[in-house]
């Protein structure tokens, strides 16, 4: 299980103020050798795309706690389109009811991670989703 020579984006949108999921979850992706950029808190969708873009990153993971996880997903997958990068891979995990997350990967998710889920199995699920980007 590896991510070397992938860059990684962890954001935090929206208001929430609870990172310390994010923060484990970067910190099993660079174990997994990924280069991992991380936004800090409160950032909007349209930074975390310009940074995205910027950082020319294989994807982002976004982290959402405060139940906007549908509309920040939105909004950061549009924002990601007018940056002509619509073909960069978005991630989404946190606290995310079971019903919502059908609807995530209609919207554009890549994948949906939930707070229940072993570590591993989402580095995995990473790793198995960039393994064709160069």
């Amino acid at each position: 299980m590896t991510l070397k020579n992938k860059r990684i984006l962890i954001a935090k949108p929206g208001l929430d103020g609870h990172d310390v999921g994010a923060k484990i979850i970067a910190l099993a992706l660079r174990d997994a050798g990924a280069d991992v950029i991380y936004t800090g808190l409160r950032k909007s969708p349209d930074y975390i795309a310009r940074v995205a873009v910027e950082e020319d990153v294989h994807c982002v993971g976004l982290s959402v706690l405060s139940g906007s996880h549908i509309e920040l997903l939105k909004q950061t997958l549009a924002e990601l389109k007018d940056a002509d990068a619509a073909d960069m891979q978005v991630f989404i995990g946190g606290t995310i009811p079971p019903d919502d997350r059908d609807t995530l990967i209609q919207l554009g998710a890549s994948a949906v991670f939930t707070a229940e889920m072993k570590i591993d199995d989402v580095v995995q699920a990473i790793v198995d989703s960039l393994k064709d980007q160069s």
